[in-house]
């Protein structure tokens, strides 16, 4: 497990999983703007996106998803050095009102989206992008392919604790360890 930049200043990194070739947030890039991925995922969940979102046309479904996939795009890369990153990453846990050491966070383009960004924070302002999902239920639990973000999540969470990383300085200490 590798950790690439997304954001230029250190504040937004995303995991590079072992024998891939682009990291997660890329790959959710990529998914969500391949019609044919997103054809399939719609096909395959159809029921949800009917009784969740009442969508009964899966072309207008793709269409939102790369619409939103845009909007959250244009969100992450035009971020200046000045925004404030836990405005846009909120606790994965609606019901969590203080601060975890390296908590589970989620980020969307907008309230209505069911896109979903993954990410433990490190800091204040500081995440590590785990993956991401496109979000039909109610929770996470409740489906095979966002119960696997929740396990890529615990899984670099784990690793980060194993390595001890738990904040900003330990994270770019274990950086520089990794690329001697």
């Amino acid at each position: 497990m590798t950790f690439d930049q997304v954001l230029e200043d250190g504040r937004l990194w995303a995991v590079r999983y072992d024998n891939d070739k682009i990291n997660a947030f890329q790959k959710v890039m990529a998914q969500w703007s391949d019609a044919l991925w997103l054809a399939d995922f719609f096909t395959q969940n159809f029921d949800d996106l009917l009784s969740y979102f009442r969508i009964t046309n899966i072309e207008d479904a793709i269409y939102q998803t790369m619409e939103d996939r845009d909007e959250l795009a244009c969100v992450i890369m035009d971020i200046s050095p000045d925004a404030n990153l836990d405005r846009f990453f909120r606790p994965l846990e609606n019901s969590r009102t203080a601060e975890m050491l390296l908590g589970k966070e989620k980020a969307r383009p907008h309230q209505r989206s069911w896109l979903r960004l993954y990410a433990i924070k490190l800091n204040v302002g500081i995440y590590i992008i785990t993956g991401g999902a496109i979000k039909l239920t109610q929770t996470m639990q409740e489906r095979e392919h966002t119960l696997q973000e929740l396990g890529r999540m615990e899984k670099v969470r784990n690793f980060l604790i194993k390595e001890h990383v738990f904040d900003e300085d330990s994270f770019t200490d274990y950086q520089k360890e990794v690329s001697i």
